[in-house]
């Protein structure tokens, strides 16, 4: 038995407190399997122990929100017995260390957490970032990420439809790797992790256990140095072949009456998926480790309980229901095999061919972690940007076509085109507008999706940031014409030791929470990834949000392609020449400053409301909301989508780089071929609305400048990506 020594201590990431914490809950020394038991589920990936604190302000209740926080994935009513369960969740340090594998496994992870809950995924998102793009590891982590995510979706036959991706040096040692997973099931025949019924057995399904993957969690807990290449084998190797098995496996039993309750094994692998489900379910756990499969020889009890291999799951059945559970899994040929039985001492009894190789209580593990209400402080507010400071360099067409053609704004079909986006033939809004849209099979009704977030506005103003973000992704949805449900959010920061970070943290919980009440976007699942730092340098924070609407006809949905040249652009939002932080300052005036643009949430909603009523009554077919870039982006896009051109007006006073180029929020551009009847509405709604110009021809004029042809304008759009991927490694 191995030594538990100061260093061993702190190999397995617990404090000194923290191990007196648990010197008192044992009542003894812990030997090895029950510290690296402890360490695992007291890391930061598991217990959230710097975050949950914040987490309990957010709102995660509505008449339509079936399950919140707290299990596997979220779950909404979308009506007719139907519900859509969702999640986003970070795979970023394995993602760094090795792309390929890091990004296919955080895939893998989130829709198991999708499906043990009962649902068929049906879409897939990612929420991506990436160094500066003259990095030297950019382009080598770029491809092995998108090149993971397609090879895992696309073998499991779900669509990825929609996501972002951005560019900023302060990913330079730390990307960001999102993936999100919308499914659907039946509202009656969803599936919990709460184990239940003494005596009833635990049995573990899928994939055998490997020496992959170990202390992945605890690796996810910190932050990175030099040396962190060296934690490869911490990161999980993932087969979608297995998974895509496992997937049918698991939804024939549950076409069944044989389930009590069932968990992924996702971090921390059977260690917290077995105490978690004791924990609910206020039972205790008998585990033969010795009966698990495995794929290697010489495992020890340590590294069954701590492996995160993939493609696993655990569940209780009901008794008796043993062998005709086997059967299923037999014919799926997948491993099937009866590993322990629930008990009432409520404590976890690990036994190894015949002996206890460890024996620990459940709830002080699983509940009574530490929480820390760790020191914060505010950001420091930034001075608003005057408009009137800035000097045109260029003309205005010029302007476009360069932030057009940057990291920041060129086209990611590059990326997408790797994604199968169609699978399932249920894809009504693919990859490229304002949010994804995919058709509930076999009806009219639709769900778009969309991942949001200006990390850049977070760390100026983590506030307005945290609020931007919940906006965003509101209007996006908006945008398409569905009602916003809820949202699921990715927690992304740097060290919470830090008061700085912690204060990033706390301000853009604090945005959400503010925004999802004033717009009834209830908070239903998430993930909290700390510790994104390397050599002390930290992320942007970056709290993304990714969001749920419901279409109840997809037929009347809008999109952001022009579709007519005899139509009419109008603006509806109050423009308010917001420069701070824009796309424009940093990629025209080299800047990176100043107060992000203000959200105005009674208005956001107001507007909102006004577009949804728009699109729903067939006045606009074409809409965009107005984001990175502004106004002439925004246009630019939509003439792009749908190759028609666009005549522009330019207003009578005021800065032309603030009108063409300010990120103001709320603000929409809708196309309509009924002028009279959008401003008329918007009118009635309290809402500013002003004709902004024409569609028509095949270039994009702005009033007293030469046209830009589209086909000049699209090249460069086109083109970074493809040109930044094929060029010559350094």
């Amino acid at each position: 038995m191995s030594e538990i020594t100061p260093d061993v201590i702190k190999s397995h990431g617990l404090t000194d407190d923290e191990y007196k914490l648990v010197l008192d809950i044992m009542g003894r020394e812990p030997n090895l399997t029950e510290l690296g038991i402890f360490s695992v589920m007291w890391s930061e990936h598991c217990s959230y122990k710097s975050s949950k604190k914040w987490l309990k302000t957010l709102p995660t209740k509505a008449p339509w929100v079936i399950q919140g926080p707290g299990e596997n994935a979220g779950v909404i009513d979308i009506g007719d017995g139907q519900a859509a369960i969702f999640k986003m969740e970070s795979h970023n340090h394995p993602s760094f260390i090795e792309p390929y594998q890091g990004a296919a496994t955080g895939v893998g992870g989130i829709m198991r957490d999708v499906f043990t809950m009962g649902a068929r995924p049906i879409a897939n998102l990612n929420a991506l970032r990436f160094g500066a793009p003259e990095h030297p590891k950019t382009r080598h982590l770029l491809s092995g990420v998108v090149e993971g995510i397609g090879g895992y979706g696309n073998c499991m036959g779900v669509p990825t439809v929609g996501g972002e991706t951005n560019f900023h040096p302060s990913y330079n040692g730390n990307i960001l790797v999102n993936a999100m997973t919308v499914g659907l099931a039946d509202t009656n025949n969803i599936f919990y992790s709460a184990a239940a019924g003494i005596g009833n057995p635990v049995v573990y399904v899928g994939s055998k256990t490997g020496r992959d993957g170990i202390h992945g969690a605890t690796m996810a807990s910190a932050e990175f140095d030099d040396a962190s290449a060296d934690k490869r084998p911490t990161v999980q190797v993932g087969d979608p072949f297995t998974e895509k098995l496992l997937l049918e496996a698991c939804l024939e039993l549950m076409a069944t009456d044989m389930i009590v309750a069932i968990q992924d094994m996702g971090a921390a692998g059977l260690t917290s998926s077995s105490f978690e489900m004791a924990s609910k379910g206020g039972v205790g756990v008998e585990l033969w480790l010795d009966k698990v499969p495995m794929r290697e020889e010489g495992m020890t009890p340590y590294e069954l309980m701590l492996s995160e291999s993939q493609e696993r799951m655990l569940m209780v059945l009901k008794p008796g229901c043993e062998e005709a559970a086997k059967a299923i899994f037999d014919k799926w040929e997948l491993d099937f095999a009866v590993i322990g039985k629930l008990t009432d001492s409520k404590r976890m009894t690990l036994m190894w061919h015949g002996d206890v190789a460890g024996d620990l209580p459940i709830d002080p593990l699983a509940e009574a972690s530490p929480e820390y209400d760790r020191p914060w402080e505010e950001t420091p507010k930034q001075d608003r940007i005057s408009a009137d400071s800035i000097e045109q360099k260029m003309p205005h067409s010029e302007a476009l076509k360069t932030l057009m053609g940057s990291a920041d704004l060129s086209s990611r079909r590059w990326i997408w085109e790797q994604y199968d986006h169609m699978v399932m033939a249920d894809t009504v809004v693919r990859p490229g507008g304002d949010a994804a849209v995919v058709r509930v099979h076999d009806t009219r009704k639709g769900l778009a999706v969309t991942t949001d977030c200006t990390p850049r506005y977070v760390k100026a103003d983590p506030v307005q940031g945290g609020m931007q973000a919940v906006a965003e992704a509101y209007r996006n949805l908006t945008a398409v014409g569905a009602t916003p449900l809820a949202i699921t959010d990715n927690m992304n920061f740097g060290n919470p030791e830090r008061p700085r970070i912690m204060g990033q943290f706390v301000g853009a919980c604090k945005g959400i929470a503010e925004a999802c009440i004033a717009l009834d976007f209830p908070v239903v699942s998430g993930n909290v990834s700390l510790y994104n730092e390397t050599n002390g340098e930290g992320i942007l924070p970056t709290p993304a949000i990714g969001g749920v609407g419901m279409l109840p006809d997809v037929g009347r949905m809008a999109t952001i392609a022009l579709k007519r040249k005899d139509s009419v652009l109008v603006m509806l939002g109050s423009p308010t020449g917001e420069l701070g932080q824009s796309v424009y300052l940093k990629n025209i005036e080299c800047r990176e400053e100043g107060a992000p643009p203000p959200v105005d949430l009674n208005s956001e909603k107001r507007v909102g409301t006004l577009v949804r009523g728009l699109i729903n009554a067939n006045v606009v077919r074409t809409c965009h909301d107005i984001s990175d870039g502004g106004l002439l982006v925004a246009v630019a896009e939509m003439c792009l989508a749908g190759n028609i051109g666009a005549d522009l007006h330019m207003p009578e006073s005021g800065s032309e780089i603030a009108w063409l180029f300010g990120e103001d929020q709320g603000r929409y551009i809708v196309a309509t071929r009924d002028p009279d009847s959008v401003t008329n509405a918007a009118a009635n709604a309290n809402v500013h609305a002003v004709i902004i110009g024409n569609a028509g021809g095949t270039a994009i004029t702005i009033e007293g400048e030469d046209p830009l042809e589209l086909d000049e304008l699209r090249k460069a759009h086109e083109g970074w990506m493809p040109n930044y991927m094929a060029a010559p490694l350094n």
